[in-house]
């Protein structure tokens, strides 16, 4: 079995996957503070709990946008595994099916996204991210990266709001009945939900626009059912996409480095 973890800014995704299908998928909230023992009691918890046994762990790829938890992982997965996980970054990234822009800026969650949409869709398509930040990547029919653009997540908007007002509480991120607030929760679920929703459909159709092409729009990440209705480019949603590219990398490159 294949153990892949994806270290995010507000939480740690993660799944066991036995040849095609997924055994369980766990998502934790990110705390930058947890030392590598702690994260050990977790795993080895829900591992547990799961009727997950470790021993048929044989391999673990690890990719991680919060480089101060890149070590406790390692430590971690070494002391509950046995074994060192393989780290997605820049070097490997030639030996994927994608070409990868500027590898030393791309965040690696968003080359396992290209990776598993570029192997999935196999058309010219834009995998837009709902994480902490919300981030658009197109790629191309023959498998390039041709760009990303990044704005804050629906998540980040909303607590930047109302941590930052006197009156305003914060509110499930859920579509209102109409555009037209008539009370401060349905006026902030406006703002945020529909203007996020605008902003989806403007960065693809101008998108759409430069390349001259249609574009196979999907949506991933644990926010990504909020718009899935309210704006009109998104087309599929898949949760579990960058959890598929890290299980790509596994199945084709662990053994390989190891």
């Amino acid at each position: 079995m294949i153990l892949t973890i994806d270290i995010g800014n507000t939480n740690i995704v993660f799944g066991v996957a036995d040849q095609a299908e997924w055994v369980k998928i766990w998502r934790i909230q990110t705390d930058w503070s947890k030392t590598a023992d702690e994260y050990e009691v977790i795993f080895r918890t829900l591992f547990t709990s799961s009727k997950i046994c470790k021993t048929e762990i044989t391999h673990t790829i690890l990719c991680s946008v919060v480089p101060s938890l890149i070590r406790p992982f390692k430590e971690m997965l070494h002391n509950l595994l046995g074994h060192s996980p393989f780290l997605v970054e820049p070097s490997m990234y030639g030996k994927l099916p994608v070409n990868v822009l500027n590898p030393y800026e791309i965040g690696a969650d968003l080359v396992a996204d290209a990776t598993a949409a570029f192997i999935r869709y196999q058309a010219p398509c834009m995998v837009i991210d709902f994480g902490t930040a919300l981030t658009f990547t197109t790629i191309s029919a023959s498998g390039e990266i041709l760009g990303v653009s990044i704005a804050p997540g629906l998540r980040t908007a909303l607590e930047s709001l109302t941590s930052n007002t006197a009156q305003l509480p914060d509110v499930q991120l859920v579509a209102p009945p109409s555009v037209l607030g008539k009370n401060t929760i349905h006026a902030i679920q406006s703002g945020i939900v529909l203007g996020f929703a605008g902003l989806v459909d403007s960065i693809v159709s101008q998108t759409e626009k430069e390349l001259g092409q249609s574009l196979t729009v999907v949506a991933t990440g644990g926010l990504s059912a909020v718009l899935f209705n309210v704006a009109k480019k998104i087309q599929v949603i898949d949760k579990n996409l960058t959890l598929e590219g890290l299980k790509y990398m596994g199945e084709h490159l662990c053994k390989c480095s190891q």
